[in-house]
Formats: C-alpha cells, sequence, structure tokens
C-alpha cells in the first residue's frame, strides 16, 4: 500500500527530501502561489504550524505556477518572500505541477486519494489543501475557499 511517505520531493533550497522525515505524523498539504488572492492563507498556515509544533504534525508547502502564473519566481525568491511578507517557517519545497502529464507524482497520488468537486482529480486553484493522517493515509481535501483555522479540529482528530 502506498501512503504519502513513499514520495519525496526537492525543497526550496535544493535537497531532495523524503516525506518519509514526517513519517508518524499527521500532514497538512498546500499547493501555494505567491501572486494568489488566497497568498494570505500562509500567515494561518504557519500559525497552524506554530500551534501544533509540538504536535506530530506538520504543513508542507508547494509552491505552483499552474494557475494565473501566479507563482512566477524561482526557489530562493519565493522563500524570501514567505519569509519576509509571512514569517513562514514550515518546510517549502522547489516549484512543482501539480495537473496534466509532468504534475509531481505526490500530487497524481494524492488527487487520485482524495477527489475534489463532483470527483475530479485536478487541482482547481492554488491553495488547495490535503491532509493526511499519521499513517500516511489521505483523509481529507479542502478547497482552496476553506481557511487553514477551519482545518484545525480535524488536525485535532488526527494527532
Amino acid at each position: 500500500m502506498t501512503s504519502v511517505y513513499d514520495f519525496s520531493a526537492r525543497a526550496i533550497n535544493g535537497a531532495e527530501v523524503p516525506l518519509d522525515n514526517w513519517r508518524g505524523q499527521a500532514l497538512l498539504i498546500v499547493n501555494t502561489a505567491s501572486k494568489c488572492g488566497f497568498t494570505p492563507q500562509y500567515k494561518a498556515l504557519e500559525a497552524l504550524h506554530q500551534a501544533f509544533a509540538d504536535k506530530p504534525f506538520e504543513v508542507l508547502g508547494f509552491p505552483c505556477n499552474q494557475f494565473g502564473a501566479q507563482e512566477p519566481g524561482r526557489a530562493a525568491e519565493i522563500a524570501a518572500f514567505c519569509s519576509t511578507n509571512f514569517d513562514v517557517t514550515f518546510p517549502l519545497f522547489d516549484k512543482i505541477e501539480v495537473n496534466g502529464p509532468t504534475r509531481h507524482p505526490l500530487y497524481a497520488w494524492l488527487t487520485e486519494q482524495k477527489k475534489g468537486f463532483l470527483g475530479s482529480r485536478a487541482i482547481k486553484w492554488n491553495f488547495t489543501k490535503f491532509l493526511t493522517d499519521r499513517e500516511g493515509r489521505v483523509v481529507a481535501r479542502y478547497s482552496p475557499q476553506t481557511e487553514p483555522a477551519a482545518i484545525k479540529a480535524d488536525i485535532e482528530k488526527l494527532i
């Protein structure tokens, strides 16, 4: 059986990181963008990261430029933007694609596990969120409009 821990991704600093590093933790995986109407959610995602800092939980951010070219920067620019504007300290990864034939394998798997509106696998926009349990199974998918604070109770059930 595949779990989220079977994947790896390139961190914002360029290092390949196995998601197995977070084995035993619930994860909130989010495709992000710096020039989106939902970009202020970075602050709320960081608040979740801080609220559960001593719990088996982590937020993982995956920048993506597939929606309105709202993440045009390079890795260093994205990291600086997130740090300077939102004090982001949760792990960020290098830009990926979340849809189409070159989508990252993690997102191919996530979207198969939990389909979106009307059963679609496609990610519709930036800040779509996936919540995994501590066994690495996808338990929920949230739309970009879902504020991170609204997910807090679901996270608490898992940790």
